[in-house]
């Protein structure tokens, strides 16, 4: 079916075929019906996995930034995925860089996108994940509870799911902690774990929190939160963070010590990245972060200098050009206790985790 729709989705803009495709998923995984026939076309075999205390039903994941906002966790779920990671979320809302900002290179099996971070905000995703807070502001705060998930709130999915966090655009490094730290007080009600995403090349500034004085400073102000969390939840919340592919090895080395050194319990690599080595495309010179089968040699590179950093002190999720079964195979192969995938569904459709999970 995908092969006969994809190139009708070519041919419309990149982003406005993504917002097509996640509406039709948000319709879907909200109409009972409809999500139960996705489910049953693209169940995929059970290989449990275990991770940050957690109990994946596969290995097999969804990146950030196709659901940026949350509104479609149901039918995304229902492909097959392990589990599911939403956002980019910033604290509040915003609209990202101007368009046009996503390119496809198709000679090259590759997406170049510089969004920004387009988020509709905290709030907004509350919402999605809790439609009971709908409604005007006093309705929406009936049902919180500092010490437990929003009365009323019911798991969307079966699946994990991951909010990956994010600072605004117009809050400075020196400040970033805070916004951080705000997101993760709001959604460890909701979420199993959470991502710090501090590698977009997308957000000027950004990728300067990876370096060892700012990573300390952020991740010792996200784990007090942290500790107030799972005291007021009662519940454990696992914290990722997630590093950039375009990082020299002593960078990636002194990321990974403070990460380990913090008590982080994941990480995962990578983002997308800046470098466009060996790109056939017309579209090589537009700004904004690759992904897709050009990154595959870089997030391997990485890949393999994390397993050997961190020497099986924590699990490592492992995304960026994995495009197809045996893709995802080497990857936990070398070393990864997870993946996650994205621009491997716009080249090879709905299917791809299915497709992968069916190969162990």
């Amino acid at each position: 079916m995908y092969n006969l729709l994809r190139p009708i989705l070519f041919r419309l803009d990149p982003e406005r075929a993504h917002a097509l495709t996640l509406n039709a998923l948000r319709l879907a995984g909200n109409f009972a019906p409809a999500r139960k026939i996705l489910e049953a076309v693209y169940k995929a075999p059970s290989t449990p996995v275990e991770a940050f205390g957690l109990t994946f039903k596969n290995p097999i994941g969804l990146a950030a930034g196709y659901d940026k906002d949350g509104v479609a966790v149901r039918g995304l779920s229902a492909l097959g995925f392990g589990h599911v990671e939403i956002g980019t979320v910033t604290p509040r809302p915003q609209a990202g860089n101007p368009s046009p900002r996503v390119f496809r290179l198709l000679e090259d099996e590759a997406v170049i996108n510089r969004m920004g971070f387009p988020s509709r905000g905290s709030e907004f995703m509350q919402m999605q994940l809790h439609p009971a807070l709908r409604g005007s502001l006093t309705e929406r705060l009936i049902g919180f509870d500092a010490r437990s998930r929003p009365q009323g709130f019911q798991r969307l999915s079966d699946s994990i799911l991951g909010i990956n966090l994010g600072k605004n655009k117009d809050t400075p490094n020196e400040d970033a902690a805070l916004d951080y730290v705000s997101l993760a007080d709001v959604f460890a009600r909701y979420a199993d774990y959470l991502t710090i995403n501090i590698s977009s090349p997308n957000t000027t500034g950004l990728r300067q929190l990876q370096e060892r004085g700012a990573l300390e400073s952020l991740l010792t102000r996200v784990g007090e939160q942290r500790k107030i969390s799972e005291a007021s939840l009662k519940k454990r919340l696992p914290i990722l963070v997630k590093l950039s592919p375009d990082l020299a090895e002593a960078e990636l080395d002194a990321a990974l010590e403070v990460i380990l050194r913090a008590k982080m319990d994941g990480v995962i690599v990578t983002n997308t990245t800046l470098s466009r080595a060996g790109l056939r495309s017309n579209r090589k010179g537009e700004a904004g972060g690759l992904s897709g089968s050009p990154l595959k040699v870089k997030s391997e590179a990485v890949l393999r200098q994390t397993v050997k950093r961190v020497n099986g002190e924590i699990p490592i999720v492992s995304a960026g050009g994995i495009m197809s079964p045996d893709d995802a195979k080497r990857r936990l192969e070398m070393g990864a206790t997870l993946i996650q995938i994205y621009t491997g569904l716009i080249y090879r459709g709905p299917a791809l985790a299915l497709n992968i999970a069916r190969k162990f």
